[in-house]
């Protein structure tokens, strides 16, 4: 897993699952986007957090899970949603989670 943030381009998602409390849920989930991860050949840097209890207003902790991404190109993104893991990793999963909201962000010159 790398640990090197790539700043061209950013793939977050955010999980809502049916069942947020469920431990199976959970187990299955956890294992099975590990599982894709590992052998996944696009993603680079890799990141999943589960939300802190928020203290301030602006914070939105009402997802299940979090999943950030970074990415050599906007073509190694594209090429990363077709890939055999992640296709696998969303069948084993897909009935889990209730929504999912993508944000896709490309770096900037700095």
């Amino acid at each position: 897993m790398s640990t090197n943030f790539d700043h061209t381009f950013t793939h977050t998602v955010f999980f809502w699952f049916k069942n947020p409390d469920s431990h199976t849920a959970r187990t299955t989930f956890e294992a099975s986007l590990t599982k894709f991860l590992e052998n996944s050949k696009y993603a680079k840097t890799k990141f999943i957090g589960k939300p802190p209890k928020a203290v301030r207003d602006v914070v939105d902790d009402s997802f299940t899970y979090s999943l950030i991404l970074s990415f050599e190109s906007a073509e190694d993104q594209e090429a990363y949603q077709e890939e055999p893991p992640h296709l696998v990793f969303i069948e084993e999963c897909e009935d889990l989670w209730d929504k999912v909201i993508v944000y896709d962000s490309q770096g900037i010159n700095q």
